[in-house]
């Protein structure tokens, strides 16, 4: 997210990518310490120049017009580009405060969001081709919220592992880690580059980046309310991307129980209004999750789900070919907007790949390979053994065909489960209470019950009654 820091702990301030933003930052420093001849206009000089700075923090953290024209997208990257090679090329660590304590993370929120509505709208541009100036100007500026410099990240994992090690993080944070200007920058541009890779299709790296970042209610994102849904929100799609639908139901409940818990702290905040419509979808895909991997939930979750997707979730629950519009119509709804890491084709529009097109299609190829799962599922709950060529029967399907499906049934109810260490990091475990085995023509089921909690639901219920 940010340029590397390591090169400015190094010394090394030159960066041929760029240079034009270099000389910018070089003049904006030079012109700081130019010293008058008049010491007073020389004091108001650096006062007004460090009221502008501020006022420049604050704007870096305002939000775009989402109407704003290509000129003010222009500017708009340009002004993150001088504000962020200021802080991070000056000759020494910038002694500035932090406008506020989670001012960082609307910087790098705003920063990403403008990158992905600019892939966004040059897409638009791309597939209607009726506005031919502004197609020429992109054609021009291709570097221009490109994704490479939105990629750049600061060393702040040095520090992160240190903490995980017991250490000190300010042994290895250096000058310009032990400022929380660089520290707190540093620490969102990670979580940053999660939902960023995340939108690039690389669920893998996008979890990869948060092996020095555990995932608790004392992390330092927790306490930025944006920041900790978005967080699970990119971690839990992430592992569903990945076919891990047990470790997405667990991102997603998590954060969900938490907001359902605190919501009366957090029904005023600023921000309370685009994080009820991220959990809107974030339920949608707790319903697919759920629908993949059958998994009891939170009494509260549950009923919340119920309430919102009742509907689309029973036809998910039953499975079958009716259920893939079903998928579908909710992926589309809540899944992130993809962005393609390329700018688009203008010269043949036809040859451009929708990203979310593309996203979507993958997600539905796994669906289809286990499409009857629910409906498996509902036969092989009622017996302890039966004979292959009854099921396939009971199902109007040929015996071999049926073969494949519960292997199909069977593998897919294996998944990779994490325990501890990095988010990447797990062990195969059977994630279904059903388990079965074929011999020959005879298959063996075996069905692990789950007890309810009764304790929730006489706290809910007792809490109801006394209401």
């Amino acid at each position: 997210m940010l340029a590397r820091q390591a090169q400015y702990q190094n010394g090394t301030n030159e960066d041929d990518d760029f240079d034009d933003d270099g000389m910018l930052a070089a003049s904006i420093v030079e012109a700081i310490q130019n010293e008058d001849d008049d010491p007073s206009q020389t004091l108001h000089s650096l006062h007004s120049r460090e009221d502008d700075l501020q006022s420049r923090l604050q704007a870096a953290a305002t939000p775009l017009e989402y109407q704003a024209s290509l000129e003010a997208r222009y500017a708009s990257y340009d002004n993150y580009c001088s504000l962020f090679h200021f802080i991070l090329n000056s000759n020494g660590p910038v002694e500035l405060d932090l406008p506020t304590y989670y001012w960082a993370w609307d910087v790098i929120d705003e920063f990403i969001y403008q990158f992905n509505n600019f892939c966004a709208y040059r897409n638009r541009l791309a597939k209607k081709g009726q506005n031919h100036d502004e197609i020429a100007s992109l054609k021009d500026n291709q570097q221009i919220w490109g994704c490479y410099s939105v990629l750049n990240r600061s060393q702040m994992n040095e520090q992160l592992a240190a903490i995980k090690r017991g250490e000190d993080p300010n042994t290895v944070a250096g000058e310009y880690g032990s400022r929380p200007l660089y520290r707190m920058l540093g620490y969102f541009s990670i979580i940053g580059l999660l939902r960023v890779h995340c939108l690039l299709g690389d669920f893998t790296l996008a979890l990869k980046t948060l092996d020095d970042i555990e995932l608790n209610k004392k992390a330092v994102f927790a306490r930025v309310m944006g920041a900790h849904f978005t967080t699970y929100y990119y971690v839990g799609f992430c592992y569903m991307m990945m076919g891990r639908y047990s470790d997405a139901i667990k991102a997603f409940s998590h954060i969900l129980l938490y907001v359902a818990r605190t919501k009366n702290f957090h029904n005023k905040s600023a921000q309370f209004d685009s994080i009820s419509k991220t959990m809107d979808q974030m339920y949608a895909l707790l319903a697919i999750c759920v629908a993949l991997c059958p998994t009891r939930l939170d009494d509260t979750i549950h009923s919340s789900l119920r309430e919102k997707y009742a509907d689309q979730f029973q036809k998910l629950q039953r499975g079958g070919p009716e259920s893939l519009p079903v998928f579908e119509e909710l992926f589309q709804a809540s899944a992130p907007k993809f962005i393609s890491p390329i700018p688009p084709d203008f010269d043949n529009p036809a040859n451009n790949v929708d990203p979310m097109q593309h996203h979507l299609q993958v997600f539905l190829s796994g669906v289809k390979n286990n499409m009857m799962a629910p409906v498996l599922r509902s036969y092989l709950k009622l017996y302890t053994s039966m004979d292959l060529h009854k099921l396939a029967a009971f199902l109007e399907v040929d015996a071999e065909d049926l073969r494949t499906k519960l292997l199909v049934f069977k593998q897919r109810s294996r998944q990779c489960k994490w325990s501890e260490g990095g988010l990447l990091s797990g062990e195969a475990v059977n994630a279904s209470d059903l388990d079965f085995a074929l011999n020959n023509d005879l298959i063996h089921i075996s069905e692990a019950r789950v007890g309810r909690k009764l304790v929730d639901w006489y706290l809910r219920n007792l809490t109801r009654s006394y209401a």
